[in-house]
């Protein structure tokens, strides 16, 4: 990854901005109540200029003739940019309303749709893909005790296909008699189902076929229906013939020093891998489903999707990739291990930073988002070059907007049980008196260490810490795990307790160190 010059943070951070947000249609149901702090709206604008630096000048390195970009934040479209041209010939300015096709971003589109429809208990995901595709069953796997492709396998590219871009991408508009014909010719494996990641569009295009199967809608109409038009993404279409001329962001390549226009493909079958073409301003509503689903919590579902659903997508199901060298900067690397879910693609680095989202590629067109549920944050970038990539400047976006904001991650509320076992166990502290008669402990918590064991490194520890001065509140992992310090004369002490999954929740683990 280049190093992308920045304005200074330093400088930037004391910049507060008037950019208002794009206007949206009401989500106010999805807004996720942990990041309600207006304080960090106004620190993340206060990043805009930054950020505005770090995408124009990126565009400018690697030949966009145009890049649409945005943030988005606490059920807010913070802000959208745009620099260059969606028409050269016709010299029309790119806008966070500009429609670009956004590719292999479709993919979350038609994963969600089929969650939907097993939600309604229309199909199940281990169903056989040969149930509802006919020409499936004549297909002859690689080996005789290969498993049945499943649609599980067609979500997490799973089935066995080779990976096919870039011929995928021209298969964009072929029509569902062509598709039927390539099937019905038989399929080219490089592996049996179940046990290697492969990226595949053709697996795509066939959960596309299951969803018009299924709903007995074309799936375009299906996703129209009941993803689109639910999040009042009103503009997102799936044929450019459709778009407004003064809209349409047309795709070009770089070659030898010159743009050069891409013939622009009609939607098909294939669309349900690569083919919707959508604006800064629409996709930044479906970001805010993705990240409204997170944390999990009472409240009446309002989504087009379930939460659990939602969050089931985001989840990494199948391996893809660990890149030892990565790096925000260039400079120091932080190992990144990414995998798949439905449609999306999950990323968890070094400092535990979790990015949710897809990357875009086709003739004409390079894209991407991300989203961070626990920071509450996500980016997106459109481009109109041939396979643009914009991962190196949307990870820098969200490292600066991390860093520079000062973004923390979501705090999750204590349970009680957590709350009750940090007092008690505080109380036994320094000497752990009459710890053996106290009915908070789990069978194993003093065989695995004596209480005289306990009691000799307690006393170790607050040797050196001194008389306790106060004890803060416990710093939850989950609803069964957490951590409290211990302030004392000399030192603070760090306690570390795990519970059972028994009720009442037992201590089962504790650990104390110097800090």
């Amino acid at each position: 990854m280049k190093k992308i010059s920045l304005i200074p943070i330093l400088f930037i951070t004391s910049i507060i901005s008037a950019q208002e947000s794009v206007p949206h249609s009401d989500l106010s149901t999805y807004i996720n109540p942990v990041f309600t702090d207006t304080s960090r709206i106004t620190r993340i604008k206060a990043m805009i200029p930054v950020i505005d630096r770090i995408y124009r000048d990126y565009a400018q390195q690697k030949h966009f003739p145009a890049i649409a970009f945005g943030i988005v934040a606490d059920n807010q479209l913070v802000y959208a940019g745009s620099y260059g041209k969606t028409d050269i010939a016709k010299d029309i300015a790119a806008s966070p309303a500009s429609l670009f096709r956004i590719a292999s971003m479709t993919k979350s589109f038609t994963g969600m749709a089929i969650l939907k429809l097993r939600d309604e208990g229309r199909l199940h995901l281990d169903d056989p893909a040969a149930l509802y595709i006919p020409e499936l069953k004549n297909i002859s796997l690689l080996t005789t005790d290969a498993p049945p492709i499943t649609l599980r396998n067609l979500l997490t590219h799973t089935a066995g296909f080779p990976e096919d871009n870039p011929w995928g991408d021209r298969q964009l508009d072929i029509t569902d008699e062509e598709f039927s014909s390539m099937l019905k010719k038989g399929i080219s494996f490089s592996n049996v189902p179940g046990i290697q990641y492969e990226y595949s569009n053709m697996g795509w295009a066939m959960l596309g076929r299951i969803i018009t199967k299924v709903s007995g809608k074309p799936y375009q109409q299906y996703i129209t229906d009941n993803i689109l038009r639910p999040l009042g993404m009103s503009h997102t279409k799936w044929e450019y013939s459709r778009v407004s001329a003064d809209k349409l962001a047309h795709g070009y390549r770089w070659e030898n020093g010159n743009w050069k226009e891409e013939p622009l493909l009609h939607d098909g079958v294939y669309g349900a891998m690569g083919g919707l073409i959508t604006s800064i301003e629409d996709f930044s509503k479906y970001m805010m489903l993705h990240l409204a689903a997170w944390p999990p919590r009472n409240e009446n579902e309002t989504g087009p999707l379930k939460r659990s659903s939602v969050r089931e997508m985001q989840q990494a199901l199948t391996f893809n990739n660990l890149n030892s060298s990565f790096s925000y900067d260039g400079h120091n690397t932080c190992s990144m291990v990414s995998g798949y879910g439905y449609g999306l693609r999950i990323g968890i680095d070094c400092n535990d930073r979790r990015y949710i989202g897809h990357t875009g590629g086709l003739p004409g067109f390079g894209s991407q988002w991300w989203i961070m549920p626990d920071y509450g944050i996500g980016v997106m970038a459109f481009g109109n070059l041939t396979y643009a990539s914009m991962t190196a400047a949307n990870y820098a976006v969200l490292d600066t907007l991390i860093r520079g904001a000062m973004l923390q991650k979501r705090s999750i509320p204590v349970s009680l049980v957590l709350q009750r076992r940090q007092a008690e166990i505080a109380a036994l502290l320094p000497d752990w008196k009459n710890a053996a008669e106290r009915k908070i402990f789990a069978v194993n918590f003093f065989e695995d260490h004596s209480l005289s064991q306990r009691k000799e490194k307690s006393q170790a520890i607050f040797a050196k810490a001194g008389k306790i001065l106060r004890i803060e509140n416990v710093i939850p992992e989950n609803q069964l795990r957490g951590t409290f310090d211990i302030v004392c004369e000399y030192a603070t002490i760090e306690v570390y307790f795990t519970l059972t999954p028994e009720t009442p929740a037992l201590v089962q683990y504790l650990d104390m160190e110097l800090k």
